[in-house]
């Protein structure tokens, strides 16, 4: 089974209006409201994709209902650790057409208790070597800030497939525990060694960095520029964008781990991973929302 975990899950409120006019009363044109998290935009992309997979983490009030609610909507299992006191978070998105201004209000989230954190811990250790972990995204501030290093130490030597899309420090620090995958971006991955990568190959070079800090396979994203991925068999596979009108970029990196972790799974190659990833990655950025199924594997098909 695959497990997602989202420690700050959110309604992402998108309120679109011709302009934005403050200290005056804005109405909108529409208004749409999206479920908010790598984890549970990875587990979404991965139910439209036919892949069974279980969202965890952390809902707190009425929000946290609508969010558990919503993403069962989508065929995801959710067996999320609600919070006595709080509210799941409300992001507010302003979207003004006439100059293209996007203006964004994110709220803190509640407070993780640590009784929370250890029942999501408990239901952590339950996994086994038939399983895949996702840990994604960052790490809100009532969580202590190795919270990935402690569930990564927990579970080493279990045998569970984990993937992390984190940044800096957050990744970093897990490097020891050997992950499955990561995906920085080129431009996080030169930040964690102070560096400004220009080349392809000096973009290998610093993926190969990673792997011997412990990484197996090193995904890195270059949005117009496609993506390489180097394997933990040595292999280097690059992988051009899709093509198609760009609508949003919300969710397409975790649109590109839902596609690779699915396309692994299916048939254990890698270059097919790469290839189902890029077109899930390129089917949500074509997409209002997260891309379908179908939209991926017609996407998947011109690439």
């Amino acid at each position: 089974m695959i497990y997602t975990v989202t420690f700050n899950p959110a309604l992402d409120y998108i309120m679109r209006l011709p302009k934005l006019v403050p200290n005056e009363v804005n109405r909108t044109d529409s208004e749409n409201v999206f479920y908010g998290g790598k984890g549970i935009n990875v587990s979404i992309v991965l139910s439209h994709l036919g892949v069974e997979n279980v969202a965890l983490g952390f809902v707190a009030g009425f929000t946290g209902n609508e969010i558990e609610a919503g993403v069962r909507r989508h065929g995801v299992t959710t067996d999320f650790v609600h919070l006595e006191d709080g509210l799941s978070r409300i992001n507010v998105k302003i979207k003004a057409s006439e100059k293209k201004e996007e203006t964004e209000v994110n709220a803190q989230g509640p407070k993780i208790s640590e009784d929370a954190q250890e029942k999501l811990m408990s239901q952590l250790k339950k996994l086994t070597a038939k399983d895949t972990l996702i840990l994604a995204g960052s790490i809100p501030n009532t969580l202590p800030p190795d919270v990935y290093e402690k569930i990564m130490a927990m579970l080493d030597g279990s045998g569970v497939r984990v993937v992390v899309d984190a940044t800096k420090d957050l990744l970093l620090n897990v490097l020891k525990y050997h992950p499955f995958l990561i995906k920085p971006n080129n431009h996080e991955l030169g930040e964690m060694f102070g560096v400004v990568l220009e080349t392809d190959e000096e973009i290998v070079s610093y993926a190969k960095k990673l792997q011997e800090k412990g990484a197996r396979n090193v995904l890195i994203s270059m949005a117009k520029d496609g993506s390489i991925l180097v394997t933990e068999e040595g292999q280097v596979y690059k992988m051009g964008v899709a093509k198609g009108t760009v609508k949003n970029s919300v969710g397409a990196g975790d649109s590109m781990v839902a596609g690779f972790v699915a396309g692994y799974l299916e048939k254990k190659d890698y270059q097919y991973a790469l290839k189902l990833g890029t077109a899930a990655g390129g089917a949500t950025a074509f997409s209002e929302d997260l891309a379908t199924g179908d939209f991926i594997k017609e996407v998947l098909v011109s690439l």
